[in-house]
């Protein structure tokens, strides 16, 4: 059985990612990238669809789990009747190869190990022809199906049933290296790493990076994970970033909300760059413009929502019958069908995420804003077109409110764009297009009976992604406006004191089922009571929230506000990213973030945001 979803680590090399259960088991690992077919897949069925499993034989045995400081190697300590091991998982910072590294030292005593290896590649629908290779001195285990092949070394393994098997005993001072790695089935195996030299180095990368973090103040310990699990999983080579390292963990309880969340979106790549920059990391930016303009070159007309990580444009959405699906939870799906949706509000993430580029130092050639005004472009063309959502609707298309806010703020950012950094384009035109949309917006998207922004032209329903709009300038957060707004969010989307995105009994959607709480809105309202100066509900509903992380730092999608588990893909980049902002919040409410004090002052200098009449 699969462990709870808020039990699973992540240990990743910024290529691909690996779950590793409470119980020791490995039980998602696709290779070599994020969105490659699995080979270890019992987290969406049972382990007949994939695991590695490494852990004492006693039954009895307990376990604790920390990761080393700033770092994504996980430690377990196993502690039996007959002594303690640590076991110390990783995937190494290794230039183009793909290994997994599973250390086991004995700390006391003697303890025996079971070693239990399930090799299932592509979704489990292929059972690899599986071989002795090595020597009795260097043991060595090949497994070969199409494509894919892996080498896993370090113990003897034996054939039982369709897995491979092995019990090992290990003594106080002892030390058993095991390592699996990948490679193309044509292509000779990888030489054994060193694995001293490859656990050394990468902490010493990770911890590199962490100690370029500014960090704000505030919850400095959740900020500094999360930005780690955003960096984790930013792809090394091409710079995507995808917005979690999972496919189909459900939203609800045996639902069929269940989505392929390892592709690059625009709109959660624009986010994570936001907050990136934010705590001083810069070169992540530029990696991530770059493949922007890769991703998305050629005809503006052809842009999406989402690519994959290298910018393929093809994602098809399919149903994998070899996976029995998280908890029975199906369908279990690969590719998505979201990257053929019209999503208005891409073009204002893009912008806003390359105007705060620009205003870290990095400046746009000539590519890059002959892009941008290109973007501007295309959004003026499908002006009166509406769109799927920010929530990725698979009902009607809509003229959602925030969408209509996001295109004000493309065009805004294009604005100050030639106002205050010297860029030339069609500003005049640009300068109506805006004014057109907020009069639009206020016309059709906040009901003035209610007092309130409304999820979308003719409705009367609000949707917590409103509580973007002061996030992006269109007013501020103590506007009347956004009050009546953040009221009537709370009075109907909260449940249990956590946010849903919306109501789904209001069959909007057009997808059956109900959603748990959604974490990145629920740090969305802890955003908006720092600004208005609500500090107090500020503070009870964040330390609410940072109760909800595993106990490694790691958050889903959203959370079962009753129970504490966990629900959607993980680790979620986009509640990962909403955590930052509302510490970032907090702090700068508190007068504690020097860092974004001087962020907002450099903000306020180059220009100030008017409400829209």
């Amino acid at each position: 059985m699969a462990s709870p979803i808020e039990g699973y680590a992540v240990i990743g090399d910024c290529r691909t990612a690996a779950l590793v259960g409470g119980d020791g088991s490995i039980d998602w690992l696709c290779l070599p990238r994020f969105d490659a077919a699995s080979v270890f897949g019992a987290m969406l069925g049972t382990p007949e669809q994939g695991h590695w499993i490494l852990r004492p034989t006693d039954q009895e045995a307990s376990a604790t789990r920390r990761y080393a400081p700033d770092t994504f190697t996980l430690i377990t300590r196993w502690s039996t009747g007959e002594g303690e091991v640590e076991v110390t998982d990783l995937m190494p910072r290794t230039d183009g190869r793909s290994d997994v590294i599973r250390r086991i030292r004995c700390i006391r005593g003697r303890v025996a190990m079971r070693h239990e290896l399930r090799v299932r590649f592509d979704y489990a629908a292929s059972l690899p022809w599986m071989r002795q290779v090595g020597t009795a001195d260097a043991p060595e285990l090949l497994a070969v199906a199409g494509p894919d092949a892996l080498v896993v070394r370090g113990t003897a393994l034996t054939a039982h049933g369709h897995s491979h098997v092995a019990e090992t005993t290990i003594s106080e001072g002892q030390t058993l290296d095991l390592q699996l790695s990948w490679f193309p089935a044509h292509l000779a195996a990888p030489e054994p790493l060193d694995v001293d030299d490859a656990i050394e180095r990468t902490a010493s990368w990770w911890r590199a990076w962490a100690r370029g973090c500014a960090l704000p103040g505030a919850h400095e310990d959740a900020v500094l994970r999360s930005l780690l699990v955003l960096r984790l999983l930013t792809h090394a080579d091409t710079g995507g970033i995808v917005a979690a390292a999972s496919t189909s963990l459900p939203e609800a309880a045996a639902g069929s909300r269940n989505w392929d969340y390892r592709y690059v979106w625009l709109r959660d790549a624009a986010l994570t760059l936001e907050a990136l920059m934010h705590h001083g990391f810069v070169r992540e930016v530029e990696a991530w413009r770059r493949w922007l303009l890769r991703a998305i070159a050629g005809d503006p007309g052809d842009l999406q929502t989402m690519y994959g990580l290298a910018g393929e444009r093809r994602l098809p959405e399919w149903e994998v019958p070899t996976l029995p699906g998280y908890e029975g939870a199906t369908p279990v799906r690969v590719g998505n069908a979201a990257s053929e949706q019209y999503q208005a509000d891409v073009f204002g993430e893009v912008m806003i995420a390359l105007d705060a580029a620009r205003h870290v130092g990095l400046d746009d050639d000539d590519l890059s804003w002959s892009l941008q005004v290109a973007l501007l472009s295309e959004a003026e063309r499908n002006l009166d077109r509406p769109d799927s959502g920010i929530w990725e609707i698979r009902g009607a298309e809509r003229r959602f409110t925030h969408s209509r806010a996001m295109l004000w703020a493309a065009f805004d950012r294009g604005i100050c764009a030639v106002e205050f950094d010297g860029r030339r384009g069609p500003v005049e035109r640009w300068r109506v297009v805006r004014d057109q949309l907020a009069a639009e917006i206020e016309a059709t998207g906040f009901d003035r009976e209610l007092g309130s922004y409304v999820q979308f032209s003719g409705s009367r329903e609000v949707d917590a992604a409103l509580l973007q709009l002061p996030q992006i300038g269109y007013l501020t957060h103590d506007d009347v406006r956004m009050v009546g707004t953040v009221a009537r969010i709370e009075r109907t989307l909260l449940r249990d004191g956590l946010l849903r995105r919306y109501r789904t009994e209001a069959n909007v959607d057009g997808v059956p089922g109900d959603e748990n709480a959604f974490l990145a809105c629920s740090f969305w309202l802890v955003e908006h009571y720092a600004h208005v100066g609500r500090l107090d509900e500020a503070d009870t509903l964040m330390e609410r929230l940072l109760g909800f992380r595993s106990e490694l730092g790691l958050l889903s999608e959203e959370v079962d506000a009753r129970n504490g588990r966990h629900a959607g893909n993980t680790p979620q980049a986009l509640s990962h990213l909403a955590l930052v902002r509302a510490a970032d919040a907090i702090a700068h409410a508190k007068g504690t973030a020097a860092a974004a004090a001087r962020a907002s002052a450099a903000r306020s200098s180059r220009r100030a945001l008017a409400s829209p009449s």
